[in-house]
């Protein structure tokens, strides 16, 4: 289905019936009296109706439908951050991992948290302005929009958010551009850590207990790291293009005075899901995902035993017990060809990984290589970011080891089921191969301090595939291959690759003017070539 902004306002009757809600006003953005949609009683009685809505929205931060999340996530950024590649050659092989991009794929990117995220916290914002005793959720609500519009935009660029059901003088809904939307995202991250600050002490109200997927204790103490933490990724998204508004808010986040950062797997967030875990749909029902070619390489080449935790040794003879990934943007035949190729382990608890500890301790490493006030020791904070991912997965006992090796790189990759001989090869020597070593080593340039940094977090970051995208894009790191096979007729290079996704054409179709306004601010075609603000050409540390 596909929707613009606009149409949500015809979508919110729909979206609370779903939730056994009463629906307010058809007319969104007309002058609603009570613009959530609840009654005191509704909201007051046992706060079922406020926590839903919340819940809703965190299990869409990342989607936990499963049709929403292959398409969102599976066939977008989980393939384009190297962590998994589809062994099916969906549309004739002419698709998102071709460089062929699928309005009909893509646009669930942008409907799909519209009307499960924005739609949700904008009701519990504007409850919580009619009823002080409600700030505690306007804190939550407020993290959680900021945590999946920032997805949103850091795959699309322009999006609805500031003027979000508020018709402009042209009848249509305006965008933030990227220049102003992450002003906003921190506006409303300081709004919470404020409030949050200030209940830290207190008693957990029944709403939080009762909307909080996330936390069974401490449960403003653990949302106010996030919020925190979340805040000092955003910053660092910002070094290239706007550094002393980067500076400003990390160090913000960094304050010990602000309540900190998640420092311990007991702070990592994970939302239950109320279904099964999409991935384990996608990779063991549909069998439609696998490994990733450039994952297979760096971890099999530091012989990391996360490996085996994240996948399966392949079943196929041709490879049997190795793990085997798939390079994404090939010539794939037929799904049967990589069938047997390494599958994802199986998610045992239905619960979604938004945010860990692991990356807190990276996303320091990097603020401490760049000078940020209590960022502490660059050296230290990467060597307890490994220490924390290796104790997520109960192989503590090997971190030491892998810290001190100085000498293991990345393997090359090798397809021996590839259709045309030798197009998956990517061998010692070639530039798409990396030479980053795991121990730190202090007389390195910074520039490859930060890529060892960034290396090690997209390993931890698994299987955040927007999140690892998003920093591969930004600081050019891990080093990924390049697609052999490019459908997007010369719009899109094969190196540097898909830098974005365009606007979806339903906006175009009904919010015509603002997606115009919007897509002038990019700097370039509205397409999958156009490199975010942050995505800069030439990084230099």
């Amino acid at each position: 289905m596909k929707l613009s902004i606009i149409n949500i306002k015809r979508l919110s009757s729909y979206i609370l019936l779903s939730l056994l809600f009463t629906a307010c006003t058809k007319n969104f953005v007309s002058k609603n009296t009570n613009p959530t949609g609840l009654t005191d009683e509704q909201a007051n009685a046992d706060f079922t109706l406020p926590a839903a809505f919340l819940q809703q929205a965190q299990r869409a931060i990342i989607p936990q439908d499963v049709g929403t999340y292959q398409l969102s996530e599976n066939l977008t950024s989980d393939s384009y951050s190297g962590y998994m590649g589809a062994e099916a050659p969906f549309r004739s092989n002419s698709n998102n991992l071709t460089y062929d991009l699928v309005d009909g794929w893509n646009s669930s990117i942008w409907t799909h948290r519209y009307t499960q995220v924005m739609n949700p916290t904008y009701k519990i914002i504007a409850l919580a302005a009619e009823n002080p005793a409600f700030k505690d959720l306007d804190a939550f609500a407020r993290i959680i929009r900021v945590s999946a519009m920032a997805r949103v935009s850091e795959k699309i660029g322009p999006v609805i958010y500031s003027q979000y059901n508020k018709l402009n003088e042209n009848n249509f809904i305006s965008y933030d551009s990227q220049q102003d939307i992450y002003p906003a995202f921190f506006a409303d991250l300081e709004s919470a850590i404020t409030t949050l600050k200030g209940l830290a002490s207190s008693a957990v109200s029944p709403q939080m207990k009762k909307a909080d997927l996330a936390y069974t204790d401490n449960n403003y103490q653990n949302w106010l790291r996030f919020a925190n933490t979340l805040r000092l990724r955003l910053a660092l998204r910002l070094v290239y293009v706007d550094p002393t508004l980067a500076k400003t808010q990390g160090e913000a986040a960094l304050d010990p005075a602000n309540g900190g950062l998640l420092s311990e797997n007991n702070q990592n967030c994970y939302i239950v899901l109320s279904v099964a875990h999409p991935l384990n749909v996608i990779g063991y029902e549909w069998s439609d995902t696998r490994m990733g070619a450039p994952i297979e390489s760096i971890m099999g080449g530091y012989s990391d035993p996360r490996i085996g935790k994240y996948f399966k040794p392949a079943t196929d003879p041709v490879v049997a017990g190795q793990y085997k990934g798939i390079r994404s943007g090939i010539d794939i035949d037929s799904k049967a060809r990589y069938d047997s190729y390494s599958q994802l382990v199986f998610f045992e608890e239905n619960k979604m990984q938004v945010m860990v500890a692991a990356e807190s301790w990276f996303l320091k490493a990097e603020a401490a290589l760049r000078g940020w006030a209590n960022a502490g020791d660059a050296k230290a904070n990467y060597e307890t970011g490994i220490d924390r991912s290796f104790e997520m997965y109960g192989l503590s006992a090997s971190a030491t080891a892998y810290k001190n090796d100085a000498t293991s790189k990345p393997k090359p990759y090798i397809d021996p089921k590839s259709v045309t001989a030798g197009q998956n090869d990517i061998t010692t020597g070639s530039p798409h191969l990396s030479t980053i070593t795991i121990k730190w080593e202090d007389g390195d340039s910074n520039d490859r301090k930060l890529e060892r940094i960034i290396t090690q977090k997209w390993i931890a970051l698994f299987p955040d595939g927007e999140e690892a995208w998003a920093e591969y894009r930004r600081t050019g790191y891990p080093l990924l291959f390049p697609v052999v096979v490019n459908y997007s007729a010369g719009a899109i290079p094969t190196i540097p690759g898909v830098r974005r996704i365009p606007i979806p054409l339903a906006e175009y179709n009904t919010n015509g003017g603002a997606a115009e306004a919007a897509a002038a601010t990019l700097g370039g075609p509205d397409n999958g070539a156009t490199r975010l603000r942050w995505d800069v050409e030439n990084k230099s540390f």
